[in-house]
């Protein structure tokens, strides 16, 4: 298979659903042959941040001259960006030629691998066949019975826990709170971020019954030097990460860190391009009021043209709840997904919530965008990172469209 064909088939897997579980990734690490000692894992699992964590890992350890893999997901315009090394991209031709003997090795396999079980197992191959010294791995849903929870990591990292994947994880913090702390391990350093109290007393209760080597929470942001992504919460990400990596015990510097948190990039997370578009990806309800927390610090009062598109088993209400105070018009559109809201169910949430506020609806992403051009007013595309990714691809005028995924 051609890169092309390789991405496609990857993503016709997604048809046999999300199946948390181990037994069939270490089923794949067995028949690869893939050692996954080496490397020093960072672990990161949350609901809220991990991206920004991860990226912010990832830079301090390339700062500091550390040959670093990360793997992350969704990505945004192209599959390629969930897989890097020292800043770049998978080649498509690796994909293809890996992706190619996955296809063969698997066939005929019951149950059949997931797609995130097989982007997995296509990182730790990746990452083993670079050197990688560092790599920053993120789960992808939960943490207990996620595929990335195979490895022994040099520390775990816990960001924000809020409801989100409820039909997953459970309805509650604390239940939510239960299978992040799946990733803790014997006698491996694990660290949080500030929680609410009841996922807090979860994770205490876990790391105890783990064994883990202490269990830290993270006490106050860094405000020690600038950190290059916007909003306050951003600074209590970099002090996660510095924290982190002194656990670690990685031997990272100060000028490391300096460098890493002054140079991250993170796309999609409160990104403002030119004078007036701001994107991005808040897709639950901590994240929509985090969103509107960056703007206030930015903006101030300032209201703008919310573009939005959201997944249809999100909290839509109270997204739109935490979103609606920023706008004077909702330009309701659909995200390039199948899991999509219809857009008619947005409109009809933002009626409900705000009657007397404008709103209409667009086919895609570039008929609204052109649709909110019509104003000198700042424009905030925001509900789901498949829609960020939607806008990134048009505006950088690429000949097709994102890769489409649903996980």
């Amino acid at each position: 298979m051609n890169y092309d064909e390789s991405v496609a088939w990857l993503h016709a897997t997604q048809m046999h659903g999300i199946k948390l579980g181990l037994e069939v990734v270490r089923r794949l690490i067995d028949a690869l042959g893939l050692r996954l000692e080496g490397p020093k894992y960072l672990h990161v699992a949350g609901t809220n941040g991990k991206g920004s964590v991860c990226a912010m890992l990832d830079a301090i350890c390339r700062a500091a001259g550390k040959r670093t893999g990360i793997f992350t997901s969704p990505h945004l315009v192209t599959f390629r960006e969930r897989i890097r090394v020292n800043g770049e991209m998978i080649s498509a031709e690796e994909v293809a030629q890996r992706v190619s003997e996955l296809r063969v090795l698997t066939e005929g396999w019951n149950p059949e691998p997931t797609f995130f079980e097989l982007v997995t197992v296509l990182a730790l191959g990746h990452f083993q066949r670079a050197g990688c010294e560092v790599v920053v791995f993120e789960t992808g849903m939960g943490g207990r019975l996620d595929a990335t929870n195979v490895v022994t990591p040099a520390v775990t990292v816990i960001t924000p826990i809020a409801l989100d994947h409820q039909q997953w994880l459970g309805a509650t913090l604390a239940e939510i709170a239960a299978e992040k702390a799946g990733i803790f391990k014997p006698e491996v350093p694990a660290l949080s971020a500030p929680q609410a109290e009841e996922a807090a007393q979860v994770l205490r209760h876990h790391a105890r019954e783990v064994g883990t080597l202490a269990l830290d929470f993270v006490a106050q942001p860094w405000t020690e030097t600038p950190v290059n992504l916007a909003g306050s919460h951003q600074q209590w990400h970099a002090a996660t990460a510095v924290q982190a990596l002194a656990l670690a015990a990685l031997g990272i510097h100060r000028e490391a860190i300096v460098r890493g948190l002054r140079e991250v990039q993170w796309p999609g997370r409160f990104q403002q391009l030119g004078e007036r578009l701001v994107l991005d990806g808040a897709h639950n309800p901590a994240a929509a009021v985090r969103l509107v927390e960056t703007w206030r610090e930015i903006f101030g009062d300032e209201q703008a043209t919310l573009v939005l598109g959201v997944l249809a088993d999100k909290d839509l209400r109270a997204i739109c709840a935490a979103l609606l105070p920023l706008a004077t018009r909702v330009i309701a559109v659909p995200v390039r997904s199948p899991r999509s809201a219809l857009v008619p169910e947005v409109l009809a949430v933002v009626r409900e919530l705000s009657p007397a506020l404008p709103c209409e609806s667009a086919e895609d992403v570039a008929t609204a965008l052109v649709a909110a051009g019509g104003s000198s007013e700042r424009v905030l595309l925001c509900g789901s990172l498949f829609l960020v990714g939607e806008a990134l691809a048009h505006l950088a005028a690429r000949a097709s469209l994102p890769t489409a995924s649903i996980q």
